[in-house]
C-alpha cells in the first residue's frame, strides 16, 4: 500500500496536537430518530393495515391504544386502515448508531512522545477545544 503524501513538519513532534474523529468500532448503541436522521419522524409517516386478518387487528389496536403516538386514521376504498402520524415523534423502528470518537492527543503522524490523549464527551466540545487551540494558534502567527 502507498504511503499518503505528507508535509513535513517544521517544529518537532511535542509542538503539535492532532484532533480526529472517528467512529468507534464494534459498538452499536440504540439511537433516538432525531439523531439517527429518520425521515418518518422528520416528515411523518403512514402505516396501512387490513384489519380482516389477525395480524392486521393486533396492529391497529396497538396504535390506537398502546402506540401512545399522535396520528388520523382513515379507510381505504379496499377496506384498508391508514395510520397517518405526525412528525417529530418517534417512529416504530429501532435505530441504531456506533457513537462517534471525539479525539484529541498530543504530536502529529510522527507519534504521541507525552502518550497524552484526551476523548471529549460530543461533537459541541470537541469544536470548542479545536476552536480554542486555532484561535492560539493564531495569536501565536499574529504575534510573529
Amino acid at each position: 500500500m502507498q504511503q499518503p503524501f505528507r508535509v513535513q513538519p517544521m517544529m518537532p513532534v511535542e509542538n503539535y496536537v492532532t484532533y480526529g474523529i472517528s467512529a468507534s468500532k464494534d459498538t452499536g448503541i440504540i439511537t433516538a430518530c432525531k439523531d439517527a436522521g429518520c425521515q418518518a419522524w422528520q416528515h411523518g409517516w403512514e402505516t396501512t393495515v387490513d384489519e380482516s386478518t389477525p395480524l392486521g387487528l393486533n396492529q391497529a389496536r396497538y396504535i390506537r391504544t398502546g402506540s401512545g403516538r399522535t396520528f388520523t386514521e382513515a379507510k381505504t376504498g379496499a377496506g384498508l386502515t391508514v395510520f397517518r402520524f405526525e412528525s417529530f415523534q418517534r417512529c416504530f423502528a429501532e435505530h441504531r448508531t456506533r457513537p462517534d470518537v471525539y479525539l484529541r492527543r498530543h504530536g502529529d503522524w510522527r507519534g504521541n512522545p507525552s502518550g497524552q490523549r484526551f476523548h471529549h464527551a460530543n461533537a459541541a466540545d470537541w469544536t470548542e477545544d479545536f476552536r480554542a487551540n486555532q484561535d492560539r494558534i493564531n495569536s501565536e502567527i499574529q504575534k510573529g
